[in-house]
């Protein structure tokens, strides 16, 4: 299976945990397609920086798509006002990190 890796900026006044963030983009990709095509997304976090506000994600390559819309309708994360932003999309995750630096 492929997978591509996204690297995501986080504008948020307020902090969040780790398990907020997976909880609101879950929650988003469960409302735009249901529990059957979250599950097709594989969606999994892989970094998470609180002082950077930054964030890496894995998904399907098939998914990359329906992930980016999902986040784009990210508003709250953990009942606080947020938004993510795609920064970078990589096949893997040595390139993602060559390409941030």
């Amino acid at each position: 299976m492929k997978r591509r890796y996204l690297a995501l900026a986080i504008d948020s006044p307020e902090p969040f945990s780790q398990d907020a963030l997976v909880d609101a983009v879950w929650t988003s990709i469960s409302r735009l397609y249901g529990e059957h095509g979250a599950s097709q997304t594989n969606f999994s976090l892989i970094r998470f920086d609180v002082q950077k506000n930054t964030a890496v994600i894995r998904t399907n390559h098939t998914s990359v798509d329906l992930v980016r819309a999902a986040l784009a309708c990210l508003t709250k994360i953990g009942g606080k006002p947020a938004a993510v932003h795609v920064l970078r999309i990589s096949g893997t995750l040595k390139a993602l990190t060559k390409k941030l630096n």
